[in-house]
């Protein structure tokens, strides 16, 4: 009886250190973007489709937005705050982003490149 309780006591452990293996297989890559006047940092960004990632955005100077439609993502980006958004894309392609909150003469150009690799 002891032998067989150790057996389902061992079998435990290694089930549960696959699980916790897996779990941190499964951590989301996180991509660190840099919005400041006119400019995202870096202006380009890599995913693979099907990836789990966080894009970590900060700003440097004032309120900004990040916008990618075809993705349906919007959000606000706070001076001295981090906003996260967390994205697992499902297509292929190149998706632009911008920044939609009007910050000063050159605002247009505050633009990038979301490429979702097969």
């Amino acid at each position: 009886m002891r032998i067989g309780l150790a057996m389902a006591l061992g079998l435990a452990l290694l089930l549960l250190a696959g699980e916790a293996a897996r779990a941190e297989d499964a951590a989301p890559r996180v991509i660190k973007v840099v919005a400041k006047k006119f400019d995202f940092t870096p202006s380009e960004i890599h995913i693979k489709k099907g990836e789990h990632v966080v894009i970590e955005l900060t700003s440097t100077d004032r309120k900004h937005g990040f916008k990618v439609p075809e993705l349906g993502i919007r959000v606000d980006v706070q001076p001295g705050a981090t906003t996260k958004v967390d994205l697992t894309p499902q297509k292929v392609g190149k998706f632009a982003f911008a920044c939609d909150i009007f910050c000063g003469d050159g605002h247009e150009d505050m633009t990038g490149t979301l490429i979702v690799d097969p």
